[in-house]
């Protein structure tokens, strides 16, 4: 029986997860589990009469890799885990679920029966995996009382252990604190403003797609070639000697953390292989990944209007930050000398606990005083279909970086004479011209009349609240009809799917041969799925993330730049300058931005990349098509993403040595109309 709640955290990590407690003076505690370590690793392996979770888990499945699954917070709100597991199909979220359960079991052991937890995830998580995480916490048993962002959860525990808040809660001095969380399978990087005992969340940012896992990866397919080379020819397609080799990839990469050189060991076959590697390469091996975090960075920071002399702290969170050449790019950044004070292990964990005991107002500790402000991290909007182009549009209500909670409503128009339905679709991230987006949910007016005329007002309406939920409302004023919605997302399962998995997860170990199994076991491979033996080429290009297909042949990287990769040939239609993100009303006639509805789903196309909007804005400003130079520019430089409404030549001089190195004048000329324009 329960007696009561304990303010219960956990850090549901991508390679590693935590769990943590407020003591009765509110100070967290990080629980540790049944083999006496803080961290508990994200991985499962499916055994014939048990489900092992855990450093174990690893170990066996180096011995079976068909049994094992690690890694699903990358394919959270996905509909499958990307492989298949004794050639059953799973859900991320049932993967997810399993690792929650060690966790509560072996915190029920120190601290009795619990049911409420607040679960963390990255502030960079679309409306989808947040979802897709609550459905999580629900197969193992918990209560999720709410989401909170990781970065978010690390300023709290620091705030409250390292003494810049007194006694009451309150920051003594105003505070700027720049977190900067690489984890083991995602980046964030969030902004955070704190007075009094308010912390206000400014800006943040991220990729879902990059973590220390891409860093395991980069070794795994260096030390792979390396070895092939001493074999003399290919090692084939052993899936447990890529299992094992990898796992001496992640220990090397722990080594350089402390130690210049390291040397990666392995038997295949009464051969024995060593493959000496340094920081130095090791470093070189893995530049473009780690520059893709400065970028991030330093754009929050512009789009912040922030300098880096503006920050009072800077914070490492998650334990890729360990690596030696991220403080080491931060400090060359900043000028700030980074806080390395909490473990990046578990300040994820007790920030969540904090949070966790504000919510259930836990008496008698200083959480009680405490007010979290947050933004949502991606834009939130409806797609429409432009008048004059007929082609999908995007229309923003709710920009990025926008404060929580927010309730705003746009004006629209119907499309045609006698139109019967209005589908508003609900699109988050992505381009204004539809491109790259997450469709998340849609909201439907039917039972028009049939003599409703083309230009009908129709009244869209978002309340987002400060949890990150999303409520959708659609009226026609003038006939009193409207809908509104809890989303019925693309991705995530339903209460009855949930009530399926959770009596199978129940049922004991035995559940996963109750499946069907599929006949051709295929792993869908991509970034997120180390070791990658040929290259890694991504299944989706996504508005979160920069896909890398790349090789590493002899210590360099070998192949076409991602977004090169991805670029989008066709030319798009001119984004309207007339659409106003306001609250003012538009009229057809004054506006040729206004979005009309039409009665069928917009099916906007697939990939944006920095080259496919440099070729769609270049016709605006009856500039030619792109130059040599700028895809020379477009390759010299590493891993970039560009977004309409992006300022091109901020953006693209970033580093000043490429731009320097380019003595196409016409293209700076370019970049600068385009900047303005």
């Amino acid at each position: 029986m329960i007696k009561n709640d304990i303010p219960i955290g956990i850090d549901l990590g991508t390679t590693f997860s935590a769990i943590a407690y407020l003591d009765n003076e509110g100070r967290p505690i990080t629980v540790t589990n049944s083999e006496g370590e803080l961290t508990t690793a994200s991985v499962v392996f499916f055994d014939d009469d048990a489900i092992v979770v855990g450093s174990e888990a690893s170990f066996a499945g180096e011995g079976d890799v068909s049994r094992l699954a690690r890694a699903a917070k990358r394919d959270m709100g996905s509909q499958e885990y990307r492989k298949n597991v004794i050639n059953r199909q799973l859900p991320p979220e049932v993967i997810q679920a399993l690792v929650l359960r060690k966790l509560k079991s072996d915190a029920e052991l120190r601290l009795g029966p619990f049911k409420k937890a607040v679960i963390t995830v990255p502030a960079y998580f679309n409306e989808p995996r947040r979802k897709a995480t609550q459905d999580a916490g629900e197969l193992a048993g918990l209560e999720v009382i709410d989401i909170i962002n990781e970065p978010t959860a690390a300023a709290l525990a620091y705030g409250i252990q390292r003494g810049f808040l007194n006694e009451k809660g309150e920051a003594i001095e105003r505070e700027l604190v720049l977190v900067y969380d690489l984890g083991g399978g995602t980046f964030d990087v969030t902004l955070m403003e704190i007075v009094g005992c308010q912390f206000n969340t400014i800006a943040t940012s991220g990729d879902v797609y990059l973590g220390g896992i891409d860093w395991d990866a980069r070794l795994y397919e260096y030390a792979w070639n390396e070895i092939e080379k001493q074999n003399g020819g290919d090692l084939g397609e052993d899936a447990n000697l890529q299992e094992r080799l990898l796992s001496q990839c992640v220990r090397a990469k722990k080594t350089l953390t402390s130690r210049s050189e390291t040397v990666i060991r392995i038997d295949n076959n009464g051969q024995r292989f060593s493959v000496p590697v340094t920081r130095e390469q090791f470093e070189e091996l893995t530049a473009d990944l780690l520059e893709r975090t400065r970028l991030t960075t330093e754009k929050l920071l512009r789009d912040a209007k922030t300098r880096w002399t503006d920050l009072t702290k800077l914070i490492l969170v998650g334990g890729s930050t360990r690596m030696p050449m991220v403080m080491k790019m931060l400090e060359g950044l900043s000028g700030v000398r980074v806080d390395r004070s909490l473990s990046p292990d578990e300040a994820v964990a007790h920030g969540a606990a904090v949070y966790a005991g504000i919510l259930l107002k836990h008496g008698g500790s200083i959480q009680s005083n405490l007010t979290i402000a947050n933004v949502n991290s991606h834009d939130l909007g409806v797609l429409g279909i432009d008048p004059e182009t007929r082609r999908p549009r995007r229309k923003i209500l709710i920009p990025n970086n926008h404060r929580l909670p927010s309730l705003v409503s746009k004006k629209f128009q119907t499309s045609k004479d006698g139109q019967q339905k209005i589908v508003v679709q609900i699109v988050e991230g992505g381009t204004d011209e539809g491109l790259g987006g997450t469709i998340i949910g849609k909201c439907i007016v039917s039972d028009l009349p049939s003599d409703i005329r083309r230009g009908a007002e129709v009244v869209v309406s978002f309340n987002y609240s400060t949890s990150g939920r999303l409520e959708v409302m659609a009226t026609i004023p003038h006939l009193n009809l409207k809908a509104d919605t809890t989303i019925d997302r693309s991705s995530g399962m339903n209460a009855v799917e949930l009530a399926v998995w959770l009596k199978r997860i129940e049922s004991g170990a035995g559940f996963l041969k109750t499946l069907p199994e599929v006949k051709k076991p295929v792993e869908k491979v991509n970034s997120s799925a180390p070791p990658p033996v040929k290259p890694v080429v991504a299944n989706k290009v996504s508005s979160d993330s920069i896909v890398d297909s790349r090789t590493v042949s002899g210590g360099k990287l070998t192949g076409t730049p991602p977004e090169i990769q991805s670029a989008s040939k066709p030319k798009t239609p001119k984004v309207p300058v007339s659409i106003d993100l306001g609250d003012e009303e538009f009229e057809s006639s004054e506006h040729s931005g206004i979005f009309v509805f039409g009665d069928e789903d917009p099916k906007p196309l697939i990939g944006a990349s920095v080259l496919g909007i440099l070729q769609s804005n270049a016709d605006l400003i009856g500039k030619p098509e792109v130059s040599e130079s700028a895809l020379d520019l477009l390759e010299k430089s590493s891993s970039m993403e560009l977004e309409v409404g992006d300022s091109a030549f901020d953006f693209l001089s970033s580093d000043a040595k490429k731009m320097e190195s380019t003595n196409d004048s016409a293209l700076v000329e370019f970049l600068k109309d385009l900047d303005r324009g």
